[in-house]
Parts: C-alpha cells; structure tokens; sequence
C-alpha cells in the first residue's frame, strides 16, 4: 500500500531537536526511529551512521547536517509516549541522542523530464533551526544531491560510501588551481590516488575536447614510481639520471642556477664568498658568447684586476695599504703568467706588470714589519689612478671590459663549468686570505668530478634553453605530451635539493614570463611533487647560512604563494604533513586525507578545518585503503570517498613489499614467484664502472 506525501514525510521523521548552537546540533531521536537499517528512504541504507547526513526541514528548504556522534542516556522515568524497549538491557527508559554538525542548505530546484525532483545544495547556514524542529533522513534523491552538488564538476574521482554511492566528482580549477595536499600513511593508496587525478583529469578533457588536451602536468618523482603511471595517456616525457630506451637523460644545466642556489650548494659565507660568488657568475655569463676567443678571456681576466683596483680607494684620496698593498704582487704573478699563455699581447701585458710594479717602487711605500713581513703606507689615489688608466686603455684596445655590459648574476645564460672554478680561483687569488676560498671551489670541482652529477649538470648534448623549456613544461599545444615524469632516485643526495629547486624555480618563472608576453593570460600548469616532506620541510628562519634544503623549500613555498596568479598549481603528496612548511601548508586550499595513524599528523590535520568538521577527521585513524576524505574548496563540503580503482598496469610501483610470496615461492594465485640477484652488476652500477668505461671510449674517439 502506498503512503500519501504527507505520511510518507512523517515516516522519514527520526526525532526532535534539544539543543541549538553555531556549530552543533544535538538531537533526540524517537523510539521507533531505525536502529540499524532505514527501509523507508528508497533503497535499505544504514542508520544511524557516524558521519551521515540528516536534514533540518526550513522556511527555504533543508539544513543539512552531519552526524558526528550517537550515544544512549538512561532516564529514570519515560520522557514520551512509547513503551519501554526490552532491547537495550539494563536501561530501563533509555534515550537515544546523536550530535549534527550543520553543514549548508539544500534547496528544491524543480523535477527532471524522469519526474525525479531536483535539488541544489549550497555550503554556509543563514538560519538555525529552533529546538523542537523535527529532523529527517534524506531521501535517495536528496542524499545523492548533497553529494553531487557544484558547478564544472568535470572529473568523477570516486563515489561516497555515506551517501548511497553517489558519484564524486571535482571542478579541475578548484582541485588544481588553489594548491591540492594529499595526506596520509605509507600504503593508503596517496600515489594511486595522485596518478588517478591526473588520469582521469587528462581522459576527461580528451572526452571533451575530441583529442589529446592542452594539458601540463610535472611530476617530481623522487622514488621512481610514476615511469610507467600514465601509459596510454599520449607521449610521456620522462627524464632520468640514467637514460634508457623511452627514458630521457635529466639535465638541469649548472648555468640554470642563480646566485642564491651557487651559494647554498657550495656553502659560500655572507660576508666574503658570495659577493666573490656572485661576480664570477655574472663575469662568466657575460662572457658567454665568446667562451672560445682567447682574447675575450684576456679580457675577462684582466677585468677582474680592474674591478679589484677600483673597489679599493677611501675617501676617494688613499687606498689603505694593509689592504691594498698585499694585492699588488698578485696582479704581478697574474699578469707574468698572462704575457707567457697570450704571445701576441706579451709586451703590452708586460708594460701593465711594470706600472703595477711602480705603486710598489714609490719611496717610503713599503716597510719591514718587526715579524719581518713587508708592510705597506696607503697609496694615494692619484697614483693608482694612472695604473687604472693603463688597464683601460688596453682593455679598449681589446674591446673593452667585459664588466661594462651584460646579464645579472642570475640570468639563465649559458657558460663552462669547468672554466667558472678556474676564474673563480683566480678571482679568490686576488683576495688577500685566498685560503678562504678553497672549499668554495672545491665544492665545485667536486661536483664536475663526480660522473653521475655531471651528466645532469653538463650532460653530453646540452639542450639550450628554449629546448629545455619545450622537453620540461610541453611544446606549444602540448604537442610532445601532456605528463613530463622527472625521476630523483637515482640524483646523488647532496645535489638533489638543489636540482629540484631549480626545476621549480625554473617553471615558476616560465609561467611568470608567460603571463607577461601575453597580456596576462596564462598557461595552466600543474607541478606535483611527490614525497613532500623531504623537499617541502620546515626550516630554521634564523639561519644565517641557508642549505640547499632551505632553497629547495623557500621556492616551493613562493610557488604556494603567488603560483595560481601564473597558472602553476601544485599538489603535495606527503605521508608526514607535520614535517612541511607550514607556509605551503596553509596555502593549500584543498585537502584528500586518507589514513593517517600519527598523532602529531592528526593533530595538525585538525588544525587545518574548521572546528565544526573536526568529527569527519576521527575517521582518518581508521580508513581502508583507497578511502579518504576530500575537504576544502574543491568539494561543497567535506565527504567520504571510495577512490576510483586503477588497473595494475596503471599504478605507480609503491605496492607492499610481497615477502611472503618470495620466501614460499608462490603468490596468492598459486604462480611461481623468482627473484634472482646479481649482486656484482648491482656493484658494477654503483661503482660506475660502466659509465668509466663509456667515458673513456668516449674520450678515445675524440682523440
């Protein structure tokens, strides 16, 4: 028999409410509400369920709330009309009551061509509801359209368990455009949930578009999980440091660095070695296009001199002997050992060595020292004025000094590594404490010695900049693919805070430029970066010296900041959020939170949301896999969702460890399972061996 509309109202009644406030609801439930299964919303759905929804009936329409706990009181006398319920032992009037977090409204917006009403639900709560307003279960309808409500929602990601099942889908710009964080412990499905917003993103635009989409995604892969993630989905760039068929080879070109990461990789002090550091940058990068003459390297290194001489005077009357003096024979050597490497220019460079010579020859100059080192007066300014101008006028002769013009220290242009230590050196030669300078440009040398490093710093075939650009962000139309997968593993720890940086770097100001050549208009891109807390970690604002770390986490955070002005979102993927900036952190407008165990973590989880949400967030303790809860500006509220399962083939290398299927020797399905090892080609590897002996055939084709 079916029930009239007003009947079938009352039938979903469940209880009244007793108690108001902004942000909890409590609400006493009827005796003959369910206790386990409602049967009388459409199809048997559980009830009462931590974290379901609930509706308020209001002026315009239905409060929506959530159900964040339920519990029993014992009362010594009934309270309602009903007879006592022998189920529940040793209460003899019990009563049940369970706790709402209201949530928004939802509103009746007509019925579809099916006849099926239509409803709209929108976030935030105009009006409260008075205590004895009656509470009802929402029905199939209403439960899916709670879910299912927004604008754009282009991108089904999942369906929610608390609501029937209802598709769970996201607007791409609110999920990308504000900064996503996917939170939780190893083995919570964090990468395949990562992989899949990127999968089913990419196949949904396509379904719109009709081919390939516009679409820039860089993926920061530090444990090498991603190579085969996205198979199907077009070309996929992927670089590594050691390349393989499909595999490119990862090149972050050393003349990519700007000041800021030269002195964090090498350590340079603040006083002393990067001032040094940062002129030998901008004379190499001015000297750049004529890397080759043998001249403009005269050039360039007889204006070092030149710049040292000018920087010394006081007052504009003396240089200060005790600083000064002790330069002088320097310049002599150098410029000794200049007129031997360039013959043509012997007797001018000769000529310079005899004035520089002068300053010294002038009487009462020089003094014994009682320790019997030479001690100098200050120089009149007028004197080391003419030498200054000898140095000129040959420089013109030259073509003038490579100082007057060029880049800043921190333009991508292009120079030798290995002739940067050496101008380096011999700009520190000029320093009086030259010793200072030695683990500066040791650090360097090191760097170029080690043949891992150099093939990402120097690479065989360096790409130029524009090339860089096409292979990193995508080609104009994304034409060479829409995924660019850079795989870490394999980057030595002491420089892979540094390449990291500067890929991050390097993309944030292509998106800044961009936006500047094309009248604002950007060019959305996506930058995720995997194991989070390892690159994104907070850090010591005091420091005085920043390590590559603090370089590496200082960009991202900029990216967090003012990323989405340029197109650039990002997506954090961490297992320990307590270890991130909490720069980044609070920048990140939406969250995906699956299991999280650690106290720590769950604390600040919950520092993250509003305090009337926090009753979802008791769930994370407890999630399954492949479960997790979407919050934030990508959602219209905070919901439960059971991710879309991914084929195999399609998920990032992350599974569990199988030690039981190696030890036994078979796998749940009763195949063999061998791992064979082989330790010494592990070692070769390791030891390079194989890469020396490319090297050196290498080498030996060129001779």
């Amino acid at each position: 028999m079916s029930l009239s509309p007003l009947a079938y109202a009352d039938s979903l009644r469940i209880g009244t409410i007793d108690f108001v406030s902004p942000d909890e609801i409590k609400v006493l439930l009827e005796i003959d509400a369910p206790d386990g299964v409602a049967l009388n919303t459409g199809t048997p759905r559980p009830f009462p369920r931590i974290n379901g929804y609930v509706l308020i009936p209001s002026d315009e329409g239905h409060m929506v709330a959530q159900v964040e706990w339920i519990t029993i009181e014992r009362s010594q006398y009934p309270k309602r009309r009903g007879m006592q319920d022998f189920g529940l032992v040793d209460l003899p009037y019990p009563l049940r009551k369970m706790s709402l977090n209201p949530l928004g409204c939802l509103y009746y917006d007509g019925s579809e061509a099916s006849g099926q009403e239509k409803y709209r639900f929108r976030r935030g709560v105009e009006s409260y509801p008075t205590v004895g307003d009656s509470v009802v279960l929402p029905t199939q309808n209403q439960l899916r359209a709670i879910v299912e409500s927004g604008d754009n929602r282009h991108v089904i990601i999942g369906t929610s368990p608390l609501a029937a099942n209802a598709e769970v889908a996201v607007d791409p710009d609110r999920l990308f455009g504000r900064h996503l964080a996917v939170l939780g412990n190893t083995g919570s499905g964090k990468s395949c949930s990562v992989a899949g917003l990127i999968r089913w993103s990419l196949e949904a635009a396509e379904r719109k578009r009709g081919e390939k989409p516009n679409a820039r995604f860089i993926v920061l892969d530090p444990n090498g999980e991603y190579a085969n993630a996205f198979e199907g989905l077009g070309d996929v760039r992927v670089c590594a440091v050691e390349p393989s068929e499909g595999i490119e080879q990862l090149q972050v070109p050393l003349w990519f660095w700007n000041s800021e990461e030269w002195s964090a990789f090498t350590q340079a002090s603040e006083r002393a070695q990067r001032p040094l550091l940062r002129r030998a940058l901008r004379e190499m990068r001015s000297s750049s296009e004529a890397a080759e003459d043998t001249v403009f390297l005269l050039r360039r290194k007889l204006s070092s001199i030149l710049i040292t001489l000018k920087s010394q005077v006081r007052n504009g009357e003396t240089y200060e002997g005790w600083k000064f003096g002790p330069k002088l024979p320097i310049f002599i050597e150098d410029l000794e050992a200049f007129s031997r490497e360039f013959i043509d220019q012997r007797e001018s460079l000769e000529f310079l060595a005899s004035k520089v010579q002068s300053l010294l020859d002038r009487p009462r100059q020089t003094f014994r020292k009682q320790n019997g080192q030479t001690g100098y007066n200050d120089f009149p300014a007028t004197a080391v004025e003419e030498v200054i101008a000898h140095f000129q006028r040959f420089l013109t002769t030259l073509g003038g000094a490579v100082y007057q013009e060029g880049p800043n220290e921190d333009s991508p242009i292009e120079f030798d590594g290995a002739q940067f230590a050496d101008h380096l050196e011999a700009l520190a030669g000029q320093e009086t404490n030259a010793q200072f300078f030695d683990f500066l440009i040791m650090r360097i040398r090191t760097m170029l010695s080690d043949a891992r490093v150099k093939r990402i710093v120097t690479g065989t075939e360096e790409a130029s900049l524009a090339e860089w650009l096409e292979s990193h962000i995508g080609d104009n139309q994304a034409s060479n693919g829409s995924i660019t997968v850079i795989d870490l593993s394999l980057v030595p720890a002491e420089v892979v805070h540094i390449i990291t940086a500067v890929i991050a770097r390097m993309t944030l100001e292509a998106q800044q430029r961009y936006r500047n050549l094309n009248r604002g208009e950007i060019l959305p891109t996506v930058m995720v970066m995997e194991e989070a807390h390892t690159f994104i970690k907070r850090y010591n604002d005091g420091a005085e010296n920043q390590n590559s770390a603090t370089i590496c986490c200082q960009i991202f955070e900029k990216i967090a900041r003012e990323g989405r002005k340029f197109g650039l979102g990002l997506v954090l993927s961490s297992q320990r959020p307590s270890e991130l900036s909490p720069t980044v952190l609070s920048q990140c407008n939406s969250f995906l939170m699956h299991r999280i165990s650690n106290d720590r973590d769950q604390e600040l989880v919950h520092k993250l949301v509003p305090d009337n949400l926090r009753g979802l967030l008791r769930d994370l303790p407890s999630l399954p896999s492949r479960h997790a809860i979407l919050l934030g500006w990508a959602s219209e509220l905070p919901v439960l969702v059971q991710m879309n399962q991914l084929p195999e083939h399609h998920r990032p290398k992350s599974d569990d460890p199988d030690f039981w299927a190696v030890w036994s020797g078979q796998d749940s399905d009763g195949e063999t399972v061998e791992r064979e090892v082989d330790w010494k080609a592990i070692a070769d590897d390791w030891q390079q061996v194989n890469i020396s002996a490319e090297e050196l055939d290498s080498e030996k084709g060129d001779e």
